[in-house]
């Protein structure tokens, strides 16, 4: 951790034991007669609930090392909510006076989790510019006011560092103790740091290893460059490329129903007893997706079935009142229907630090 003066120092570090350090999921599944694995970082467990919790963490420490954040300074961050979430935690925890700016249409459970953390929250509405209307407010209060930092995530080098120098490591390492080597690794692209700090953490120890940034098929904004459709999976495709993400130095994009990342997330829950949200869904499916894209290649090497991880980035409990505890109709294309969920197993947290 960078060197920060006390007292920050040691209420950030005393935070930070509570965040990162995460078990993996193996469940193993049969999908058209073909049974693999998918390994799943359990975010959820975080100190706040959400994987958003590294990199708040990552960006306040850096942060104050580099002294552009101060005693009295006020955190201002636009968000879909888990982010906002993590900044609400641990800015409060350390003092600050946190300002969360969010598109109206974020789950009731997101607001009320910020307020209960004692953040001011600013809604925007579609009219008013939704995401980016949020990040323009977030602005607007720091060239009112005065101390006003902005985290700034989706363009924060910071936040891909969380994962480059964090999950990353921490999932190779939990791998490596099961005799495993990472195939690919695929994950929702909200602000994209997660899927450039696992593709940043490959560049040099596995330049073999695919990275895939995932999106919904109902809004596909990283395919066609601009903001098309709509969609249900809270905390991905916000409107926007953010910055920091580099589509030339992924291995592509793959595309996931939102419906059916809500009937994914409900089969986990109902067959293995894990409470996850849309997103992580989401991510199980374009895990099988990618197994998929992989198998063949590993058949035809005569190699090992392929290796293949994502994150689970948050819980179900910040979606009671969305879509994910309605009914959902199953649509030609679904890939749930036909996954068999067989197997769980846990791989131990890293301990990396111990």
């Amino acid at each position: 951790m960078p060197k920060i003066a006390c007292p920050a120092q040691r209420r950030l570090r005393a935070l930070g034991e509570a965040i990162g350090n995460t078990p993996i999921f193996a469940i193993t599944y049969r999908f058209r007669e073909r049974v693999s694995t998918v390994y799943a970082k359990a975010e959820h467990l975080n100190l706040t609930g959400s994987i958003k919790d590294r990199m708040a963490l990552h960006v306040l420490q850096t942060a104050y090392a580099a002294g552009l954040l101060h005693e009295g300074d006020t955190l201002a961050e636009a968000t879909s909510g888990n982010a906002g979430i993590a900044f609400a935690a641990l800015g409060r925890a350390l003092g600050h006076r946190v300002s969360v700016c969010m598109p109206d249409w974020m789950s009731g459970e997101r607001r009320a989790l910020l307020a209960s953390y004692g953040a001011e929250i600013c809604l925007v509405s579609r009219e008013e510019g939704g995401f980016l209307g949020s990040i323009r407010r977030t602005q607007e209060i720091a060239a009112a006011e005065h101390g006003v930092f902005l985290p700034r995530q989706f363009e924060n080098a910071a936040n891909v560092d969380a994962h480059r120098l964090g999950t990353a490591p921490e999932l190779v390492v939990q791998l490596a103790r099961r005799g495993l080597a990472l195939d690919a690794f695929v994950a929702g692209v909200g602000t994209g740091g997660t899927v450039m700090g696992f593709s940043r953490a490959f560049e040099v120890s596995s330049p073999k290893t695919r990275v895939w940034a995932v999106e919904p098929k109902e809004s596909p904004t990283l395919t066609t460059g601009y903001k098309v459709g709509t969609h249900r999976i809270q905390g991905i495709s916000d409107e926007f490329i953010p910055a920091i993400v580099q589509l030339g130095e992924l291995s592509g994009v793959l595309a996931v129903s939102d419906g059916d990342s809500i009937l994914m997330a409900r089969k986990l829950a109902a067959t293995l007893g894990l409470g996850l949200g849309i997103s992580s869904g989401c991510n199980f499916l374009a895990a099988v997706m990618a197994g998929e894209k992989l198998a063949g290649e590993k058949l035809a090497a005569g190699t090992h079935a392929p290796v293949v991880a994502t994150v689970f980035p948050d819980c179900n409990k910040k979606y009671l009142s969305t879509a994910l505890f309605n009914e959902e109709p199953v649509r030609h294309g679904y890939l749930t229907p036909e996954i068999e969920l067989l197997e769980l197993d846990l791989l131990p947290r890293p301990n990396l630090d111990s």
